[in-house]
């Protein structure tokens, strides 16, 4: 590492921020632009997603990751609306009757804007029956036929009760019809004899009635069962007769609408089973439907006269103008993915049928596009594994969540499954696409392609112009009044802000809309035709104003004493570390206490927040770091002879990150060397084992939240911040810090290694570390390996007196 003992020179004001330059741009307001047709700065994103919309394979479905915010929803919907645009509709689908297994209803595919019409054939064919059934039933030639068949059996059944009573007579015996049916007794002269008179007859006499009597009881016996005999085959008769008459009303009706369907056998199929139906159940057209009935209970009463059996469920519908196949669901719960069977309650036990079959968001987008959010997906539950599963099995089945994992078994519908064709795109933020790539074996398999969207984009001056025409087009899509090219390059600077690099654009297009619809409210009650670079600047304040209670609070609470921090004056072992709060989307930063405390030792830094477990792991990395660059540069192949401790004052949480390592080691060659640092300065950055200084985030809030400080202190021209020099591109500063440095009254020092900032922090040079403090005790470097050997003379005593006790203990 060379020697330079000339601290770095402040950085100037031009560098404190990269304004963007209204006259680069040659309009007067955005309403001179015209819409820009795609996302800024995401072609990357854009190919993938053309790709995943385009490709036709199995297994091809897209996830599209990024921040929130950044147009993912935006793009998707556009390269879906030029993919669809012109290509045919998919299928509508309907649900039929099964009438041989009533559970399983029938799914059949039709042509866009063909379910509406069977449904409506059917609706017609029922009504047309309900009348035509009734009236041949009521038909004079069919009462004739009626009549007719029932004469036969009337006159069959008389002829045959009128012979064996005739043959009974001849006997001298009586046949008598009494309530309880036929039966046999004996005459005498034409009259019944008492039993009284039957007992005074001779015994052969007697004899003979009996026997009589039992041969006729045989044939009444034979005649009964002819004469059921004869009931069922008018039963046939009257039932072929009606399905005769029924068939005469039908049959045409039917051949008509089957003429109509000839070009699709499934809707053939079903409307010959529908016939067939009718067939077996003409009675059911003619019962009277109660038309007062209304609500639920009407449907009940339509199930009960069997009609509703009839109807064509329409579960999806491409007929209306918006069937489009892109589809967005927005509640992604299991049955609002895959569908569900409704029940009507009747009489406290629960009935349903296949008219009662939903469509899910896969039946609404089969043959065209999905898109879900992947956490509302994860959300729910059950949600994800039915996702995958029909998109496995490619078809989707309608079953509940209680059959699908045996928690009741009930008797319910079983839906045909339909064959499933369509591209699911998700979308989310990265981290959910590698855990899912991570833990569940079957995502890699069906999500084959992703679209990765960037955070920011270059801010060059093309790029600039193009997000010109983007904040042309969020204008007039969300009603804003035009802005001006003062407004939009303030609106530039704020995105580069966001992005927390002034070379840099933020994507982050819901942060500009909200931006620009407050800028949109000042100019609007200000009675302005457009909006202006100070409208954007109030629109920027007051949103920091309505999130920065804590920061004031924080920086109230410095200010008075109850958080110590020191803005003047120099200490030893002591610096002003940099740190960034996050509450919602408001970040700010504050200054916060660092002490460090060195002594001979056993070469251990001690992390104080580590050991009562408040340090984050890469805090803790930070510190290891540090302590292996002390040893490396100032013990050599000597014993590594110090301990130290480390600690942010005041702080009660968690302290994560390594951006205050370079603070931490400055503190510590403060406290080793002797040497005390300014408080009126600030450190951030990170280092590694080399004493370079390393890039860090968050660099504006920093050195904001300490110019905070020192304004309401005051500002003495000696305050400033110090800061890796790689963050240079990242500023983007207040208009009030470079005020305040383009007077000299504030600072900011970019740092390329930890020498440069030892040497800016004590004002004393850091010294050639190669030299080891034997000709250069007046630098920090030397000073420190001094120390550093001093301990280790220390050590060595203490060392061989261990070694003296561990022996006579072991001789003992």
């Amino acid at each position: 590492m060379a020697k330079n003992d000339n601290p770095p020179a402040a950085l100037p004001a031009s560098q404190l921020a990269h304004r963007c330059d209204p006259a680069q741009f040659d309009f007067a307001t955005t309403a001179d632009l015209a819409d820009v047709a795609q996302i800024v700065g995401q072609d990357r994103a854009f190919t993938a997603v053309e790709f995943g919309v385009g490709i036709e394979r199995h297994g091809y479905n897209l996830f599209v990751m990024g921040p929130a915010g950044s147009g993912r929803h935006t793009l998707v919907k556009q390269a879906l609306a030029e993919r669809t645009r012109g290509t045919e509709k998919p299928s509508d689908w309907v649900y039929v009757n099964n009438f041989a297994r009533s559970h399983q209803p029938i799914a059949i595919e039709l042509p866009a804007g063909r379910g509406l019409k069977l449904r409506e054939d059917m609706r017609h064919l029922v009504d047309e029956l309900r009348s035509t059934i009734p009236a041949v039933f009521e038909s004079e030639e069919y009462t004739a036929k009626v009549e007719q068949v029932d004469s036969e059996f009337n006159e069959r059944h008389e002829r045959a009760f009128t012979d064996l009573g005739a043959e009974a007579q001849r006997e001298g015996i009586a046949l008598l019809r009494t309530p309880a049916g036929f039966s046999f007794a004996p005459l005498k002269d034409g009259e019944v004899i008492s039993p009284q008179d039957f007992a005074k007859l001779s015994e052969e006499e007697q004899g003979r009635i009996e026997e009589t009597i039992t041969r006729l009881q045989s044939k009444l016996e034979r005649i009964v069962r002819d004469v059921l005999r004869w009931r069922k085959e008018r039963y046939e008769r009257i039932k072929a007769l009606n399905r005769e008459m029924v068939l005469l009303a039908v049959g045409h009706v039917a051949d008509e609408l089957k003429q109509g369907w000839v070009d699709l056998p499934r809707v053939v199929q079903y409307l010959e089973s529908v016939q067939h139906d009718v067939l077996e159940n003409a009675d059911d057209f003619r019962k009277p439907a109660d038309e007062a009935a209304q609500g639920p209970m009407r449907i009940v009463m339509s199930q009960e006269s069997g009609l509703r059996r009839y109807q064509v469920n329409v579960l999806v519908d491409r007929s209306a103008p918006d069937g489009s196949p892109v589809v967005e669901e927005d509640h992604p719960t299991f049955q609002n993915l895959v569908g569900r069977v409704d029940h009507i309650a009747q009489l406290g036990t629960l009935v349903t049928d296949f008219n009662l079959v939903k469509a899910g968001a896969l039946h609404r987008a089969n043959g065209g596009y999905l898109l879900l959010d992947v956490l509302k997906v994860l959300q729910q539950p059950f949600a994800w594994e039915g996702l995958k599963r029909a998109l496995t099995r490619r078809e989707i089945r309608i079953e509940s969540v209680s059959d699908m994992y045996g928690l009741v078994s009930t008797v319910s519908l079983e839906p045909e499954p339909i064959p499933l064709d369509v591209k699911v795109v998700l979308i989310g933020e990265r981290i959910y696409y590698y855990l899912l790539q991570a833990y569940d074996p079957d995502f890699a398999k069906l999500f084959r392609v992703a679209a990765d969207f960037e955070e920011a984009i270059d801010r060059s001056e093309n790029n600039s112009g193009m997000f010109a025409r983007l904040i042309a087009t969020v204008a007039r899509q969300n009603d804003l009044l035009p802005l001006d090219r003062e407004a939009v390059a303030r609106t530039v600077e704020q995105a580069s802000r966001l992005a927390g690099d002034a070379k840099k654009i933020s994507s982050n297009l819901d942060a500009t809309i909200d931006m620009l619809s407050e800028a949109d409210y000042w100019a609007r009650r200000d009675k302005r035709a457009g909006i202006s670079a100070a409208d954007v600047e109030r629109a920027v304040e007051a949103q920091r104003g309505r999130a920065d209670r804590i920061q004031n609070r924080m920086r109230e609470a410095m200010v008075r004493g109850e958080i110590l921090v020191d803005t003047d004056g120099a200490k030893i072992g002591q610096i002003n570390g940099l740190s960034v709060y996050q509450v919602g989307h408001f970040a700010f930063g504050t200054p916060t206490r660092i002490t460090a405390t060195t002594r001979p030792g056993e070469g251990r830094v001690i992390d104080i927040q580590r050991e009562v477990q408040l340090g984050g792991a890469i805090h803790s990395k930070g510190v290891l770091i540090l302590s292996s660059f002390l040893a490396a540069r100032f013990s050599g192949k000597r014993p590594f002879s110090l301990s130290a401790s480390l600690t942010f004052e005041q702080t009660y949480g968690e302290v994560e990150g390594d951006s205050a390592s370079l603070a931490e080691l400055c503190a510590l060659l403060s406290s080793l060397s002797g040497v005390p640092i300014r408080q009126s300065l600030a450190v951030t950055g990170s280092i590694n084992q080399r004493g370079e200084v390393q890039a860090i985030g968050g660099v504006n809030e920093k050195i904001e939240g300490f110019f905070d400080i020192c304004a309401a202190r005051g500002l003495t021209g000696d305050q400033g911040v110090v800061i890796p020099e790689s963050n240079v591109d990242h500023l983007m500063l207040r208009e009030d810090v470079i005020a305040a440095a383009r007077a000299g009254r504030f600072h900011v020092y970019a740092v390329r290694t930890v020498d440069e900032a030892i040497g800016l922090l004590t004002g004393v040079p850091a010294g050639d570390p190669e030299i080891m403090g034997d000709t250069h005790p007046d630098t920090v470097n030397g000073r420190v390996a001094l120390r550093m050997r001093e301990f280790q003379s220390l050590r060595k005593p203490a060392a061989e007196v261990a070694h003296l006790r561990r022996n006579r203990r072991k001789e003992r």
